[in-house]
């Protein structure tokens, strides 16, 4: 039998910025429970939250304090029982963030460690060095954190001298795990197994590539890549042959549960290291995003569709594809802004759901929300202050949702002091005016899930691509869809078919530039 995750439209929930349930201005569980109706209707098989665990939220809760308790902020653990309850009464499944790489460090394990000594036994759950220099003055390695600056800190021992060193390739809150003790592991699995007795039906597995460390930690080449997308696979932080182990520890607890899914991000280019992700005892899928990095290139993004399916193939995998997520800048701002860059963003939309496999689409997406300036005293992204206000971080792409209303918060809370700011300018993106528009984004994306969802042209698992105009490109899925982009600055015409749906209106019968069509 198919599993049910091998073809689902994932709806990522960024549970901050979603809906707010108690005027606290912060996005929470009872919010999302109350907006499944609008999600049933958009067509979402299933969900991914961001984390919700307790956390001091330095990284929005990606630096968890109690991996088995849900944060007050987000509602507690009752909440989410009544998320749970409340989506599989609607047929969608629930998945959530894992953080393996590293705990907050307000994890008792590291309050722990800060408070023995070197060599002891709970230093031995993370990644603590001696410095080099005469004193211990310098770093271990020269690794930089992904959020900006070194990726070590030095701690005070208990005699108040400056001490060893920890290791943490995200903010210093946020401190490694050592994955070569087997402590680790075990709880790892006592979080997975609580979670998936509550019902949960899977986790998106944050900085999948991550957990092993190469032996020696040897320095790195400095890159210049952007946070979580270094230039080269040979970063020695990531990609290391011992994560292969843990996944393959990982599913042996998921296989107990069978209708379950792990779901990797994984930051890896070359085809046949990817795979290895992916393979039949490892993870189930993993997110390629390649995909999500091309450029509106005809050639860039054929490009990057064949290599993912290719790195599938490889082990029989189930190729997933996206291009938005909370880490990245919004699709219609990373395509050129204004009309043009949303006229892209939903002729992309159109390519990726044409493509055999799972799809995941970040919350908003379907509403064609643009990426927001926001000024300095409003970031809250830790990459801000880290990067020396250097890099203005992620949070652009994180503002709340717009629901109704011609003023913000736009129904997303009762509380005008929303955690980020809305500008005032979306109240022509508000899911109430979309819905009243046929032509709006929401109206496209609601027609186009409910197409890839009904129609039998959607079946087909392989791609086959045809000839097509400079600037275009064109592919057949086998179940007898046909797919056409035009990315270049003149009309193409159509090929032979009847005409399902388009991102934005045919001219004499041709495809516009910064437009894709579907025909059977």
């Amino acid at each position: 039998m198919t599993p049910w995750w091998s073809h689902a439209l994932f709806y990522q929930v960024y549970p901050r910025s979603f809906q707010d349930s108690n005027g606290d201005g912060v996005g929470d569980l009872d919010g999302v429970t109350a907006r499944l109706d609008y999600l049933d209707a958009l067509g979402v098989d299933a969900i991914w939250l961001n984390p919700v665990m307790v956390s001091p939220m330095a990284d929005n809760g990606y630096d968890v304090a109690d991996p088995r308790a849900v944060d007050p902020l987000f509602g507690g653990m009752a909440a989410l029982d009544r998320l749970i309850a409340a989506a599989h009464g609607l047929g969608m499944k629930v998945t959530m963030d894992l953080v393996p790489n590293h705990t907050s460090s307000a994890h008792p394990w590291f309050q722990a460690a800060l408070a023995a000594s070197p060599g002891s036994d709970q230093r031995e759950r993370y990644i603590f060095r001696d410095g080099g220099g005469p004193h211990g003055e310098h770093p271990p390695n020269n690794w930089l954190s992904i959020f900006g600056g070194p990726a070590w800190t030095r701690v005070v021992e208990a005699d108040g001298h400056p001490g060893q060193w920890y290791l943490h390739l995200f903010d210093a809150s946020q401190p490694d795990l050592n994955w070569e003790n087997p402590e680790v592991f075990d709880d790892l699995e006592r979080t997975l197994r609580f979670w998936l007795d509550r019902g949960v039906d899977g986790f998106r597995i944050d900085v999948a590539h991550g957990m092993a460390k190469p032996p020696g930690l040897p320095d790195m080449a400095v890159l210049k890549g952007e946070m979580l997308l270094s230039e080269s696979d040979d970063d020695p932080r990531f990609n290391n042959d011992g994560v292969h182990e843990i996944h393959r520890r990982i599913r042996r607890v998921f296989d107990d549960y069978p209708k379950a899914v792990a779901i990797g991000e994984v930051w890896v280019y070359d085809n046949e290291q990817f795979a290895r992700y992916v393979r039949p005892d490892e993870l189930h899928l993993g997110f390629n995003f390649r995909l999500l990095r091309a450029a509106f290139d005809a050639t860039d993004i054929r490009h990057a569709i064949e290599n993912s399916l290719t790195a599938a193939e490889l082990v029989d995998a189930v190729p997933t594809w996206t291009l938005a997520n909370h880490d990245v800048d919004r699709v219609p701002t990373r395509y050129g802004g204004g009309q043009v860059g949303l006229a892209r963003a939903r002729a992309m939309a159109l390519v990726m759901l044409a493509l055999p496999g799972a799809v995941f689409v970040y919350n908003g997406e379907e509403l064609g929300l643009p990426n927001v300036d926001l000024p300095d005293e409003a970031l809250r992204d830790p990459v801000w202050e880290r990067s020396g206000h250097t890099r203005r971080g992620r949070d652009g792409s994180r503002i709340p949702m717009p629901w109704e209303g011609e003023a913000p918060p736009f129904g997303f809370s009762d509380n005008p002091e929303t955690w980020l700011p809305i500008p005032p300018e979306w109240a022509r993106l508000t899911v109430a005016r979309q819905l009243e528009d046929p032509e709006s984004t929401l109206s496209f994306f609601r027609r186009a899930f409910q197409l890839r969802r009904s129609r039998d042209e959607f079946a087909g698992q392989t791609v086959e691509w045809l000839d097509s105009p400079a600037d275009s490109l064109v592919f057949h899925r086998s179940g007898g869809l046909v797919c056409v982009l035009n990315a270049g600055t003149r009309s193409v015409p159509l090929p032979e078919g009847e005409i399902l749906f388009a991102s934005g209106p045919l001219v004499d019968d041709g495809l516009p530039p910064d437009t894709a069509a579907w025909l059977v």
